[in-house]
């Protein structure tokens, strides 16, 4: 992943969500669908439930997975460039405490000829960054 947000000191890692969507440009790709692999890393200033063990002082990353679910299981794009760019934003739209999101999407069975683990792209974005 990328470097960290000067500013900020705490993370929090999602890491190997796995989802079944129908991002691609193939039509098979579309009507088919196939597996998509995510990670985030979502940066803070500060996690204040480091203090006080408190769930309403930190992100709840079983949201956070919900969120990328709906992302990745609804859309239909053609790119993976772009379903990582929805993602980023929807995090930092609904999490306003993340002050920068870096994510990788993955296709494990990219319709490519050869051998691999997977293919994908990984992304930073920053709140109040255009």
């Amino acid at each position: 992943m990328s470097g960290l947000d000067p500013r900020a000191h705490d993370r929090i890692l999602l890491e190997g969500m796995r989802f079944f969507g129908r991002t691609g440009v193939l039509d098979a790709e579309k009507r088919e669908g196939q597996d998509f692999v995510v990670d985030l890393v979502l940066e803070f200033l500060r996690i204040p439930a480091c203090d006080d063990d408190r769930l309403d002082r930190t992100v709840d990353y079983g949201l956070v997975f919900e969120t990328v679910r709906r992302v990745v299981e609804t859309s239909g794009f053609d790119l993976v460039e772009r379903l990582a760019g929805e993602v980023a934003a929807r995090v930092l739209a609904e999490y306003p405490s993340v002050l920068a999101v870096d994510v990788t999407v993955r296709k494990p069975h990219a319709p490519i000829r050869g051998r691999f683990a997977s293919m994908g792209v990984s992304i930073r974005r920053e709140r109040g960054a255009d």
